[in-house]
């Protein structure tokens, strides 16, 4: 088999390849001569049909059959032989297919960057640092009484946070549109789970109360018969209900599974789910700075076949979030491309580093994350026995620990500088602290 490549590109790559036709020739005959033996045709008996007239018969479609294996096989071995690495499936095209020549074959793909890992030393890292205060737990607590509250009926009217309970019918210029119409309907004022417009009116309602109120739909609201349009609804107020928080005490505790009812043994325990929540967002903080800092420094081309797959792959994931399935067109490629092209350009860099630094998967810290996730269970011994049996689950845990201890190298190399923060500033970045 002689092999020739060319570089086309930085990445691209033509190989043309010549096989001996015997290669071909030899499988077609062996194929027809087992074929003969068990077709079945008119005039001969099973297993006597000649070889000429199976060859006539099926011949074309065998060797047909046969040269697209021996493409595929050929295109492989020449890879292995020119020691390429390519990324993507090739295009082949048969340049040369004549009896008794040579078969010639042009495979065009692209190939793996190469990577030179770069100077990390100024990779500037900000390590968050915060610890948990009683004021946190009592923030965590309260949370824990909200998910609890009971409601008690009240005489008197209805204010933002209450429960209302209210049938209500929708009309539109006076004739009920479809959906506008519930009985038995129970909305907590300032929820936002109705239009604001709507809850608002529901201020000062009292128990058995009718009335009539006007909401004016917004222009971008999802059903097109009401966007911007006003509509009445008559309603009639059932019930009005005001949250109980539960005391923290005995009763509370044994909810959480603190069989003595220990408060104290509540917030230990609502503090250890903290810190183990804490820890995991400061190491997360870490890791997006050393991830953003890898593909900053590490600009090479990449493969088209990966970015495409990578594009679709993000596609799928979005479309099952939003309802794919409803989708009449595929979201465009622009969507996810940039996404996409990081993603290529990060997997591309760590796999390199983990070649070239000869990193192996730290097994103590394999357990380590183990404890850590299976913790967070019901069960822990069963989430850690299902892992173990599970070698596609175990390998993604492992993966995950290799990119950590590639995290820990790079942090090593850059400067790193204390930043002090609160719990709070780290479980909710996106909202002003209450300190």
């Amino acid at each position: 088999m002689q092999v020739s490549v060319e570089a086309t590109g930085n990445l691209d790559r033509k190989m043309t390849v010549q096989v001996p036709s015997e290669r071909v020739d030899t499988e077609v005959d062996n194929r027809l001569r087992n074929l003969a033996k068990r077709v079945r045709l008119d005039g001969f008996r099973p297993g006597k049909v000649p070889l000429k007239v199976v060859r006539q018969r099926y011949g074309a479609g065998v060797y047909q059959e046969v040269l697209s294996e021996v493409l595929q096989e050929s295109y492989r071995e020449a890879v292995q032989q020119e020691g390429l690495e390519p990324a993507g499936s090739p295009s082949i095209e048969p340049k040369s297919v004549e009896n008794g020549q040579p078969i010639e074959f042009e495979a065009s793909f692209q190939v793996f960057p190469e990577i030179e890992v770069a100077d990390l030393s100024g990779v500037e890292i900000e390590r968050p640092v915060a610890e948990i205060g009683d004021e946190d737990i009592d923030r965590v607590i309260d949370t824990l009484r909200e998910q609890h509250k009971e409601w008690q009926a009240v005489e008197r009217a209805a204010a933002s946070g209450d429960r209302i309970t209210l049938d209500f019918l929708g009309k539109l210029d006076g004739e009920a549109f479809e959906g506008g119409q519930a009985e038995d309907f129970q909305v907590e004022i300032g929820s936002g789970r109705l239009l604001a417009e709507f809850e608002n009116q529901l201020e000062g309602v009292k128990t058995g109360e009718e009335k009539t109120i006007e909401v004016t739909f917004p222009e971008d609201y999802p059903a097109e018969v009401l966007k911007g349009r006003t509509a009445t609804f008559d309603i009639t107020v059932k019930a009005v209900e005001e949250a109980r928080l539960p005391a923290v005490d005995a009763a509370f505790a044994e909810k959480f599974g603190i069989e003595d009812g220990s408060v104290e043994k509540l917030r230990e325990d609502v503090r250890s789910n903290m810190e183990r929540e804490l820890n995991q967002a400061l190491k997360s903080k870490i890791k997006q700075q050393v991830m953003d800092a890898l593909v900053e420094r590490h600009g090479f081309d990449l493969p088209d076949a990966l970015v495409k797959s990578e594009i679709n792959r993000l596609r799928e994931d979005a479309e099952k979030r939003f309802g794919g399935a409803e989708q009449t067109q595929p979201l465009p490629d622009s969507l996810f491309e940039e996404e996409a092209k990081r993603r290529v350009r990060l997997g591309l860099v760590l796999r390199h580093l983990i070649d070239d630094k000869g990193f192996e998967v730290d097994r103590e810290r394999v357990e380590q994350e183990l404890d850590n996730m299976a913790a967070t269970y019901e069960d822990p011994e069963e989430v850690k026995q299902y892992y173990r049996t599970q070698p596609q689950a175990m390998q993604n845990l492992e993966s995950i620990v290799l990119e950590d201890q590639v995290v820990d190298w790079v942090v090593e190399q850059g400067n790193v500088t204390d930043k002090p923060t609160t719990f709070q500033d780290v479980m909710n970045p996106n909202k002003e602290s209450s300190e």
